[in-house]
């Protein structure tokens, strides 16, 4: 179901460029990888009607569209779309020179292009940048036009000005170009957090400059989280506001709002709605990855049936949890375990967990959690926190800690060198592990996650103030995946033991990996 602004069947042939621009992708470019790598690139329907809407003009040659915005499900194909048109804003026929004497538009390349992949850190213009180098590679363009495919840049070997660069917030010179094409691929990434609305204000200013001769900004997403404030909501709440002004929003999306997404008949119909004629996708592989019960509900409808949805939903449900809890083998004294701590000082919580290496098992060390006392001014207790952190190593087998030393770095340093001098064989057994680190915390959430929804390896004592904040926590993404965090900045639902338990799941990981699960002997002598 087309549930953007763009018109049925396509533009006549007399207005749009496209159909011109369409012929010279499938002479120039080439298909860079699958069973028919090397071979012509061929557009889907879909993609070549967005392609001839999308180089629509009137009857003096103007865009009908200033920008666009290509909505659709994940694996539909946005990035090749994107990649390709970067290739012909580059070096292809993309502007209008003149009508012929039959009434067809001429198109003539752009004189000094430059056009610029757009995102908020370098590693998420990969893909896009791949895509290009992959369809350039032994082409008819790259020899014709005589072009040097570098890993970051795409530039003429004679010299020429022009180029296709990648740019992010850090990148020099964002403000005050002069880009004739920006490429934003997955600006539902792109959030106030990371940069992303700062970098497409400073991109628009760049594009409106040149908006004259024909520069655009044309944007990928998958439907967004509502909560996130994105640059694809942006777009779409604009493009709301004016349906028929010069925004070109492409969406097709399943056409229920509510699907049963236990019932695979209707789970296939959507995603063959919202898939269209996407016939490299498989559809049944889809289904799986949605009644997989690591997907989230928001996780479903977003990214596969292409349907904008909250993902403020609980990461880890309480039945799920509380399935987890056992209480046949309590914790005692001497066991081997792992150590989590996420620390504060004068908001949220400050969480000290353990986890014991022969079966995962969760348990609070200690808790200190802001009262929300608008009349006591609280604080953590330094003090406790140091001296719970102590007797824990008294009273268990610490063999690995992990750490968030954000206003802790003196403590945690502390703790790293007592710990090491107190163990027998002088190992280190404290390190450090910031959340911060979007990667390595999306790869220690999903090992926490996947454990408890298989029920391997992880279960817990059943303490409240820890199954609370784990059901508190709720999942939002990243380029990287999906981290956690509270429903909302000024929610007063703590999930710091949540980070914690996390944090000492995966550093009992560690020790295992590192063979500190091995029962150690000291070895007697013996007379006779």
């Amino acid at each position: 179901m087309q549930t953007g602004n763009l018109p049925e069947g396509v533009p006549h042939p007399t207005r749009s460029l496209g159909y011109q621009i369409l012929r010279w992708g499938e002479r120039y470019l080439v298909q860079p990888d699958g069973e028919n790598a090397g071979q012509p690139w061929q557009f889907s329907v879909e993609q070549k009607r967005f392609i001839l809407w999308l180089y629509a003009i009137d009857d003096k040659g103007k865009w009908l569209y200033d920008t666009a915005a290509l909505r659709r499900s994940k694996g539909w194909g946005k990035t090749p779309v994107l990649a390709a048109l970067a290739i012909i804003e580059f070096i292809g026929p993309c502007r209008f020179s003149h009508f012929d004497e039959a009434g067809f538009p001429v198109g003539k390349a752009v004189g000094l292009p430059l056009v610029q992949i757009a995102a908020t850190s370098i590693d998420q213009t990969a893909n896009t940048r791949d895509m290009i180098r992959g369809m350039l590679a032994n082409s008819p363009a790259e020899v014709e036009f005589d072009l040097e495919l570098g890993k970051e840049r795409i530039q003429f070997r004679s010299g020429r000005p022009g180029r296709i660069e990648p740019v992010t917030s850090s990148s020099r010179g964002l403000e005050g170009a002069r880009p004739t094409f920006v490429v934003a691929d997955e600006t539902h990434h792109w959030v106030p957090n990371n940069g992303g609305t700062a970098v497409f204000e400073v991109l628009d200013r760049n594009i409106r400059k040149t908006a004259g001769a024909g520069s655009r900004f044309v944007e990928s997403t998958n439907a967004f989280n509502p909560n996130e404030d994105s640059v694809a909501q942006r777009t779409y709440e604009a493009y709301q506001k004016k349906p028929n002004g010069k925004l070109l929003y492409d969406c097709v999306e399943a056409d229920s709002d509510e699907i049963d997404l236990k019932d695979e008949d209707a789970v296939r119909l959507g995603l063959k709605q919202a898939y269209g004629d996407s016939h490299w996708v498989d559809i049944e592989g889809l289904i799986e990855a949605i009644q997989d019960p690591r997907t989230s509900v928001a996780q479903a409808y977003r990214f596969y049936l292409n349907k904008i949805q909250e993902s403020a939903e609980n990461w880890i449900a309480k039945p799920i949890w509380d399935g987890l809890r056992n209480d046949d083998d309590p914790i005692k004294a001497g066991d081997q375990i792992a150590i989590g701590f996420d620390g504060s000082l004068y908001s949220d919580a400050t969480a000290i967990v353990g986890c014991r290496l022969r079966d995962g098992k969760l348990f609070i060390i200690h808790l200190d959690e802001d009262p929300n006392d608008p009349l006591r001014e609280w604080q953590v207790d330094t003090l406790l926190v140091d001296k719970r952190m102590r007797q824990a190593r008294e009273t268990f087998k610490v063999e690995w800690v992990y750490a968030d030393p954000s206003y802790w770095q003196n403590v945690v340093g502390t703790w790293a060198l007592d710990f090491k001098e107190a163990d027998r064989d002088g190992r280190d057994i404290v390190y450090e592990f910031s959340p911060q680190r979007a990667r390595q915390m999306v790869e220690a959430i999903e090992r926490f996650h996947s454990a408890a929804h298989l029920a391997e390896e992880i279960c817990h004592d059943g303490n409240p103030d820890l199954g609370r904040h784990i059901t508190n926590a709720v999942t939002y993404e990243v380029p990287q995946g999906l981290l956690i965090r509270k429903e909302s900045k000024k929610s007063r639902k703590k999930i710091d033991a949540a980070i914690a338990a996390v944090l000492a799941y995966e550093a009992r990981g560690e020790a295992i990996a590192d063979g500190r699960m091995k029962v150690r002997r000291r070895a007697r002598i013996r007379t006779y």
